[in-house]
């Protein structure tokens, strides 16, 4: 299960330096995931302070 960036991003940058396959970059307007990188680990989800990172 891959998680999802929502529309309450803020474009911050905080999850993608905490993924630890890189599966996050920055995407216009809000940050996205690749889903084919992401582990599923929870990881960018936890540390987004906007609580914008949910699971698929």
């Amino acid at each position: 299960m891959a998680y999802k960036i929502t529309d309450k991003c803020v474009a911050c940058g905080t999850c993608a330096g905490e993924c630890p396959v890189e599966a996050i970059s920055a995407g216009s307007p809000i940050y996205v995931i690749d889903p084919d990188k992401c582990v599923s680990c929870g990881t960018c989800a936890g540390a987004c302070p906007m609580e914008a990172i949910v699971a698929e």
